[in-house]
């Protein structure tokens, strides 16, 4: 008989867990012609390395990504220390994600919903989170003192080579202090209403002084069956303290190696749903149908609104996953059009484009 001792001594070992996945995309755009006589383009998408550490009740979550030199290159997704001071209250440290919204994303697809593209979707920012899950609430409170910092200057720009949108230019997202809180009710339907904030500073290099920016949101998800909805409605406004002159009706985000500029002031809807289908295909377990749709109205009259919408089916066959896509967007900088104000102005010219994409990934 094994003495008791010896279950105490192997339960505290550290552990470690190490992951990743490979990603190829195949690429077909209404809007790029070369690309369409080609009969689209075929190439590397990304590699990512993922960490899981843990020792007692301190842990570790990191992600690592690899992008090609034209996406930004390579950097963490997230990265993170954590302290459980039991089931069900955390204390996160690091590169955290930011508690708003749907958690983890508000969408099904590939591309996500057009709330990533303005720093609303799966957000990671530096500083600490506290998270507290029970059967009735979630609910979650954080203090972000400032997003990714590679420079560690004040009067330097921030990199656009990041994951997720933050504000780049001569601003800079500081202090910012999120709240987020899910009533999750239902037996048979599994249903979560919840309600985000944040609310932090902007600081602007060339006046060096504080402007401010806020967001609210309430988000509804429905687990029904096979079937998920979710939805989210949210309001956004940053009151930049730019030098004289200098518009404050729009501000610049950037991630994946290149900036754009967006409205300062905005409102946006999303719905999503899906459908999964189990099935037994030779290697093919499941499938999952869906359409993420979004919304984003720009309170400057003289600006054109924002839409995105995405068809697609997920394909899961063992690690392996296969979303495909027909994205389709209205002054969407990623979906045809002028990269570099769609989000902002926009274009009342402008056509609806889309992508037809298939991304293959292994995960691992």
């Amino acid at each position: 008989m094994t003495p008791m001792w010896c279950f105490s001594q192997e339960e505290e070992k550290p552990k470690l867990e190490l992951g990743g996945a490979l990603r190829f995309n195949y690429v077909y755009s209404s809007w790029k012609e070369e690309q369409k006589t080609r009969g689209g383009e075929l190439g590397y998408d990304m590699f990512r390395i993922n960490a899981k550490a843990s020792y007692k009740n301190i842990f570790l979550n990191a992600e690592y990504r690899f992008y090609s030199d034209a996406f930004g290159g390579s950097f963490l997704k997230q990265g993170w220390v954590g302290y459980r001071f039991n089931e069900k209250n955390e204390l996160h440290a690091g590169l955290v994600y930011v508690p708003f919204g749907i958690k983890q994303y508000n969408s099904h697809n590939w591309f996500f919903n057009i709330t990533y593209y303005v720093g609303l979707e799966d957000d990671h920012d530096m500083g600490l989170k506290y998270v507290h899950t029970d059967d009735d609430w979630e609910y979650a409170f954080a203090f972000l003192k400032n997003a990714e910092e590679l420079n560690f200057g004040g009067d330097v720009e921030n990199s656009s080579s990041r994951y997720s949108y933050d504000v780049v230019g001569r601003n800079k997202e500081t202090n910012q202090f999120n709240g987020k809180v899910v009533r999750k009710f239902g037996n048979e339907a599994a249903q979560r209403l919840g309600f985000s904030g944040q609310y932090g500073s902007l600081y602007n290099i060339d006046t060096d002084k504080n402007g401010s920016h806020y967001a609210l949101a309430v988000h509804y998800e429905l687990d029904y069956k096979n079937w998920n909805l979710k939805a989210e409605a949210i309001t956004v406004s940053h009151s930049p303290e730019n030098k004289l002159g200098e518009s404050n009706k729009t501000i610049m985000k950037g991630a994946y190696g290149t900036p754009y500029a967006i409205a300062s002031d905005f409102t946006m809807y999303t719905a999503a749903i899906s459908k999964k289908i189990e099935v037994n295909w030779g290697p093919i377990s499941q499938i999952e149908l869906y359409n993420d749709f979004g919304y984003m109205q720009k309170k400057e009259k003289e600006f054109t609104d924002s839409f995105q919408n995405v068809t697609g089916v997920l394909v899961t066959a063992g690690g392996v996953y296969t979303y495909i896509d027909y994205a389709a967007g209205y002054n969407h900088s990623w979906l045809g059009g002028n990269f570099v104000d769609d989000f902002a102005v926009g274009n009342p010219d402008a056509k609806w484009e889309a992508r037809f994409n298939i991304n293959v990934g292994y995960y691992f």
